[in-house]
């Protein structure tokens, strides 16, 4: 028995989330342009310095998740949002699959009864399958300015109200990570 598994006294339903966060800000994401031959591509583009950060987990089996902005990232913010992670997944014990940032492993953390993190190997964000959300939903965002972070939010929120389960499952769904998964914990 794993760690994980001693740690579910209460012998919940498993979920094994990805966990991030990416910053948003209201600096234009820039992409490639088709244009013709010999013209110059114009593309829209503010140089402003606000941001904010997206938290957010995934669940790669079932497409579950939860996402929550704060204006930056350290210890109490990370508190935050692993409180409203457990509140919005009472009912089961869930594993966060993170990154090695050290608000993610500060002593003053009180981690949640229903939450266990464990650390992806470090300078590996490629591993974490959260990370191609954060891809889907800056390339709605590339080329679009958006004059106020209230602005940049609303359309945030957009984005993520229309991220069904299917799509999460379809951007999160690495064969490694659901094989573990089913593997250790199905």
């Amino acid at each position: 028995m794993n760690a994980a598994q001693q740690a579910n006294t209460r012998q919940l339903p498993v979920n094994v989330f990805a966990q991030d966060e990416s910053r948003l800000g209201l600096m234009t994401i820039l992409r490639r342009i088709i244009t013709g031959k010999g013209v110059k591509p114009i593309a829209p583009f503010q140089q402003k310095y606000q941001t904010c950060y997206l938290y957010g987990v995934v669940e790669p089996l079932t497409g579950e998740s939860c996402f929550f902005t704060f204006s930056h990232v350290d210890t109490i913010c990370f508190q935050a949002f692993l409180d409203h992670v457990a509140a919005t997944f009472p009912e089961t014990f869930n594993i966060l699959l993170l990154d090695r940032g050290t608000f993610h492993r500060a002593q003053a953390l009180e981690l949640p009864q229903n939450i266990v993190c464990i650390f992806q190997p470090a300078a590996t964000p490629e591993l974490n399958p959260i990370e191609r959300v954060w891809q889907y939903i800056k390339e709605r965002l590339a080329l679009k300015n958006f004059d106020s972070l209230d602005e940049l939010f609303n359309a945030v929120s957009s984005i993520i109200k229309g991220l069904t389960r299917e799509i999460l499952q379809s951007l999160t769904g690495f064969d490694y990570f659901t094989t573990a998964v089913k593997g250790v914990f199905i």
